[in-house]
């Protein structure tokens, strides 16, 4: 019984000691794609902003994905939304803005390449 006890301590102890590395590995890349999805969420976030920009923002990266799709011309500018925004006439501008910076980042992080 001692003869077992003094190979069996040994082998569990390198045992154990030898997985810690792969557990603290493993921890490492989980937070890395933590950071990684809060980062790609950052830029298709809309900016704070009134609810006609936010959804300009919005729409500006949805047309970007579906001319990238449909294989049309990567410009915010002949999008049917920035021809005609679905915002009434006062906010026009601010719409048309955010929509082309939500096309632009879009275009930027590869959502439309």
């Amino acid at each position: 019984m001692s003869k077992l006890t003094r190979i069996a301590t040994p082998l569990m102890a390198v045992a154990i000691m030898s997985s810690v590395p792969f557990m603290a590995l493993a921890q490492n890349s989980q937070m890395g794609n933590q950071t990684q999805n809060s980062a790609a969420q950052d830029w298709n976030t809309p900016p704070a902003g009134t609810e006609q920009s936010q959804q300009g923002y919005s729409d500006g990266i949805q047309a970007a994905q579906l001319d990238k799709l449909a294989n049309r011309k990567i410009d915010a500018k002949t999008s049917h939304l920035y021809v005609n925004p679905p915002v009434k006439k006062d906010a026009r501008d601010a719409y048309r803005n955010a929509f082309e910076n939500g096309y632009k980042a879009a275009v930027a992080h590869g959502a439309a390449s």
